[in-house]
């Protein structure tokens, strides 16, 4: 579970980052939750756009999201997610 100060210095680091994923109107499927998980292992923040053409609700999407990656919301602004799942080489150092 992130503190408020964590989460803040993420989405501080988030704000330069561009949206790795896109979800149009196929939706959430195991080839979006395979592709969130690897650049999770990766970059540990993940910056995700809903496209207008999906017809989920955006709680919808972030507690599948959430559920199936194993990774914390840190936002959710407009149309846009930033997720956050801590690596074992420890990329970002949270204060």
């Amino acid at each position: 579970m992130l503190s408020g100060k964590q989460k803040r210095y993420l989405r501080s680091l988030a704000v330069n980052e561009r949206a790795i994923c896109q979800i149009g109107k196929e939706g959430l499927d195991d080839n979006l939750f395979k592709a969130v998980r690897e650049n999770l292992k990766a970059r540990e923040l993940v910056k995700i756009a809903v496209l207008k053409s999906c017809e989920l609700d955006m709680n919808e999407i972030s507690i599948e999201l959430c559920a199936n990656t194993k990774a914390e919301l840190v936002q959710k602004i407009g149309r846009t997610l930033v997720l956050y799942k801590q690596s074992k080489d420890r990329l970002i150092l949270l204060p």
